[in-house]
């Protein structure tokens, strides 16, 4: 098949829709097939093959900052690449997000295949998906990552959905070397924003009796305040933002990795990252993280927004072996049950139902 893939979000930025969208297009053309990658890109060039549409506009949306591709130059390129490439199907993802998911509705006249991401209603995403709900009836398929993704979706803009949840690909994980270190160590990565608890893992370490240094990964709007707050703070390392190789050496060297996140998941797939990396892990008991770990079997799960909780967790995990043992066991099988190959051949196996349709 020749399939287009049609991503809202910059890759030039990490986000879990965007790992999912590579991922998946890379699989797929694992298999043999001809997938076209359609994003906005910034100024980074991803390491693999991809269609380039621009740069992106930063838009605050569900406790988070996307980057969409919402610039008119961007839109036009999407348009003219859906209409020039004889596609067989499309994949959308977030077919809600502005401007990229209206052009592709508005310009395609194959089957399109949408998976939804986003959990949590806000009342201008519902006026938002109220208006475009005709064009979310000319979706051939309905997808959802998790079931408060599918409630989402169905509340804005009705329709019936498959719950896939997300995929891992566990060849990032499998025989990588670790990243040196000198002791224990506790691993944050996601962007530093309120909605994913960076400031409650921080007032945290102080709380954390046993010794370990703490890697914090990623930036965003909160990193100057909390670097101020926090400087005194003399096992916090600050990473900055890191390469996905880097993230994977990392999990693998890290005895436990922390997320601590208050809301807003509907996907814990760094969690499942996590587990294919053979890492110990405490989490907020949130929705998102609930659907992908279950408590004191894969991860530890904690009350979220509780430094004290978070800080017994990780104590919990270094002092207490055959609990990490136990939890990283548990974890890789459940890895495997996520695997992004068998999410891209149910996919694949989906648009071969899309087309005879």
């Amino acid at each position: 098949m020749k399939i287009a893939v049609v991503c809202p979000y910059s890759l030039g930025y990490p986000g879990g829709v965007q790992s999912q969208v590579v991922g998946l297009t890379e699989e797929m053309r694992r298999l043999g097939h001809e997938v076209e990658l359609l994003a906005p890109c910034d100024d980074l060039m991803p390491p693999y093959q991809m269609v380039c549409l621009g740069p992106s506009l930063r838009l605050r949306a569900n406790g988070s900052i996307a980057p969409t591709g919402l610039r008119p130059t961007t839109l036009a390129a999407l348009r003219r690449e859906l209409r020039r490439s004889k596609f067989d199907v499309v994949h959308l993802h977030e077919p809600l997000a502005p401007g990229p998911a209206l052009v592709t509705l508005a310009s395609v006249r194959v089957p399109v295949v949408g998976t939804f991401h986003r959990q949590g209603v806000s009342l201008p995403y519902l006026a938002w998906g109220r208006l475009l709900r005709p064009l979310a009836d000319r979706l051939a398929l309905r997808f959802a990552v998790s079931e408060d993704a599918a409630r989402t979706a169905s509340r804005v803009v009705g329709g019936n959905y498959r719950v896939v949840g997300n995929g891992v690909d566990l060849r990032r994980f499998e025989q990588e070397p670790s990243w040196p270190k000198s002791g224990r160590t506790v691993l944050f990565l996601g962007r530093h924003e309120h909605r994913k608890g960076l400031e409650v893992l921080l007032e945290a370490v102080p709380m954390v009796k046993s010794d370990v240094e703490f890697w914090i990964a990623g930036d965003g709007p909160e990193s100057p305040e909390l670097h101020r707050r926090y400087a005194g703070l003399g096992n916090v390392h600050w990473l900055g933002r890191i390469s996905d190789a880097e993230v994977a050496l990392r999990l693998r060297a890290a005895d436990v990795y922390v997320a601590p996140s208050l809301y807003g998941e509907s996907f814990g797939v760094v969690l499942l990252e996590a587990m294919a990396a053979a890492t110990a892990i405490v989490a907020s008991d949130i929705p998102g993280y609930r659907d992908v770990a279950r408590d004191s079997k894969e991860a530890l799960l904690v009350s979220p927004g509780e430094p004290r909780r978070l800080a017994e967790g990780i104590d919990l995990i270094l002092s207490d072996r055959a609990l990490a043992e136990r939890l990283v066991a548990n974890g890789s099988v459940r890895a495997a049950a996520f695997s992004v190959a068998g999410l891209a051949k149910m996919y694949l196996s989906a648009f071969e139902e899309a087309l005879s349709n």
